[in-house]
């Protein structure tokens, strides 16, 4: 029993808790063919109502979501946030296995984007639970374990549809069975007693604190006095008063503490964007986030429209699988290439955004789809070379909880930009373009991005450097991690 209770207290317990909630949440093997089971008989949808009214839902309800998730999470100590994400990706599967109709598949996107905008919780518990020496660890581990997930998911779709045959509808059903092993194992994490930002200090709270709130009083026997009963009613009515005076007093320091959280945030927002450096960072890292989810959203419709899946053989599964392990291989190289990222890093962007542009091109001018596989492949591996580098920029001369905070804006700021982009190119309110068109469309923004990096990223810029502007902006501890987004 002590061998127990000490392991739960370590930190390998909550990390392989955490790590196989990871993995079997991201163990979908239907995803990469959820556009042929929409459109197949199963649904029965077409690819405008997919494209136009179905799909542009996820990307509203996830900005509308973003901001009170992201601030839930603190406050309520992220393991109830990862618990309404293992709900809400049940509910959506649910309505994705027996639910017909396009109203029923816009309240699933709701659903969907529900539990994408929880994955903040995922990926911030951990450092609530395990001590600063292990964050690099523990965030190498609940990163990777998601890439693996995502990857085993995509290579045994392609095998149980092409060499199986199996169907569509069965895929979601093991999706659904995966996500039912991930929900259960969430309630078997540790209830985190800290937070980043709400709950920073955990005292011991005093022992015998509820004996000092109590009087002592004796009852009044048949010989007390009329003096000693008034001195007990008045001792009564003071306990009383004293209690409410305290529970009142809790709640104004509650208000208080939210209030001054939301001042540190704007006060720490206003530092950090101040800085050229970082702030032009940002403005790139959150349109090529919006271009790239924007891309990922969409690209089965491209490829259904370049080859009909109802007629054709469909290996949506490797190129999947080929693109994350692609990704995961140009990101890693960061790590690992000796280059003064601070001199060439404009240049970089600069080249690999135009080939990102040209990427999106290929896709859309041909009409062989295994060029538009490796259009995708490109497109893919660049985008999260560059990310990374963007990663690294951003986080370098940052604290943890600024760190958090300024991916938060600049994740909201992808999605509005994203949402701003469907609204106008997407939605059937809007152009309502066809899915070929959309791809054109999208590579313009990497042309964008490279324009505003190289005018705006000029060492003759970076004067407003936070070390020798005000000095508030503390460089990140040895074991503060750089997180490389894996999607």
């Amino acid at each position: 029993m002590d061998c127990f209770r000490t392991m739960r207290q370590s930190w390998i317990f909550p990390t392989t808790i955490l790590c196989i909630y990871g993995f079997f949440s991201m163990m979908k093997p239907s995803e990469p063919f959820i556009v042929p089971y929409l459109l197949g008989p199963d649904k029965n949808l077409t690819l405008s109502e997919v494209s136009n009214q179905m799909f542009p839902v996820w990307t509203y309800s996830y900005l509308v979501l973003l901001f009170p998730v992201f601030v839930l999470t603190d406050y309520l100590r992220y393991k109830p946030i990862i618990i309404l994400q293992g709900v809400s990706f049940l509910i959506t599967w649910l309505m994705l296995l027996f639910s017909q109709g396009l109203l029923a598949m816009q309240i699933l996107e709701f659903f969907y984007g529900l539990a994408t905008a929880t994955e903040v919780a995922y990926y911030s518990y951990i450092y609530s639970v395990v001590n600063v020496e292990h964050y690099q660890k523990v965030t190498s581990y609940c990163r990777s374990i998601t890439l693996v997930g995502y990857t085993v998911a995509s290579v045994l779709s392609q095998l149980l549809v092409s060499l199986a045959h199996v169907s569509y509808f069965y895929l979601n059903v093991i999706t659904m069975i995966s996500l039912s092993v991930a929900f259960v194992f969430t309630f078997f994490l540790p209830m985190p007693q800290k937070s980043m930002f709400f709950h920073k200090k955990v005292g011991a709270e005093t022992q015998g604190s509820a004996d000092k709130d109590v009087v002592v009083l004796e009852m009044p026997g048949k010989g007390s006095s009329p003096a000693s009963q008034e001195d007990c009613a008045t001792s009564v009515s003071s306990a009383k008063s004293e209690r409410q005076q305290k529970s009142q007093s809790a709640d104004l320091q509650q208000k208080s503490l939210v209030l001054r959280v939301f001042l540190q945030w704007c006060q720490d927002l206003k530092e950090c964007y101040s800085t050229n450096r970082l702030l032009f960072w940002s403005i790139w890292w959150a349109s090529a986030t919006a271009g790239f989810n924007q891309v990922l959203n969409y690209v089965q419709l491209l490829w259904d429209h370049k080859a009909p899946s109802q007629s054709s053989q469909v290996y949506n599964g490797a190129v999947e699988a080929v693109a994350t392990f692609g990704g995961a291989m140009a990101a890693l190289a960061v790590g690992y290439v000796k280059i003064n990222w601070d001199l060439f890093g404009e240049l970089a962007l600069g080249i690999f955004s135009v080939i990102d542009a040209g990427s999106l091109f290929l896709m859309h001018f041909t009409n062989n789809i295994w060029l538009c596989y490796v259009g995708f492949l490109i497109f893919k591996s660049v985008y999260m070379l560059l990310i990374t580098i963007a990663v690294f920029q951003i986080a370098v001369n940052l604290s943890m909880e600024r760190y958090a905070l300024v991916f938060g804006v600049n994740t909201f700021l992808a999605l509005l930009i994203q949402t701003i982009m469907t609204l106008i190119v997407v939605d059937a309110r809007g152009l309502s373009l066809t899915i070929d068109i959309q791809a054109t469309r999208l590579s313009d923004l990497p042309e964008v991005t490279q324009l505003v990096s190289v005018v705006c990223l000029r060492p003759d810029l970076n004067s407003g450097c936070p070390e020798s502007r005000t000095g508030a902006l503390s460089t990140a501890p040895p074991s503060c991690p750089i997180i490389i987004p894996i999607i």
